[in-house]
């Protein structure tokens, strides 16, 4: 796999720190409704090498619109486990799934991007116990992920694996 191996059990003090200002209201606020298009150019500009966030590790997610048809792009924190690129569709703790879940439940191949790699994955969410396994290690690697889960007031937060393919598949 390509992109950049991020491992979830040892996040760095200033990784921590990061998540931690990340998860404050006035930023959650900020970046659920600007950030990310900031960051999407910025990642887009530098081909993945520089984020917004320059703790937490990002990919940037190129998937089809479920309806439209349109090509779309979202930044999203990462982990990597098992050879798979794992995506929490937290939508910041909303009571509705990220427009981006739709999107790659819809049409699951996508394009990532991450630290100057682009390759093509599968989208699969994760279910039962896997689905839990991978959430346990999002919270314990992004602590918000806990908050958001409360925020989200019985919303399951879906986990999605990438798992790499061939381009022309």
């Amino acid at each position: 796999m390509g992109i950049p191996e991020v491992e979830p059990t040892a996040p760095s003090p200033l990784f921590r720190a990061g998540a931690t200002l990340m998860g404050t209201n006035g930023a959650r606020q900020f970046l659920k409704k600007y950030g990310w298009r900031i960051d999407r150019a910025v990642i887009k500009l530098t081909n993945g090498h520089v984020s917004m966030s320059l703790v937490l590790p990002e990919v940037l997610l190129t998937h089809t619109g479920a309806k439209t048809g349109q090509q779309r792009s979202t930044p999203l924190t990462y982990f990597t486990d098992r050879g798979r690129v794992i995506t929490i569709a937290s939508n910041y703790g909303g009571q509705r799934h990220p427009a981006w879940y739709h999107n790659v439940t819809a049409n699951p191949r996508v394009t990532l991007t991450a630290r100057g790699y682009t390759g093509t994955f599968v989208a699969e969410e994760m279910t039962g116990a896997e689905r839990d396994r991978l959430f346990d290690l999002a919270k314990q690697f992004v602590p918000n992920y806990a908050d958001y889960e409360r925020r989200a007031a019985g919303r399951r937060i879906p986990v999605i694996a990438f798992t790499e393919t061939a381009s022309d598949s």
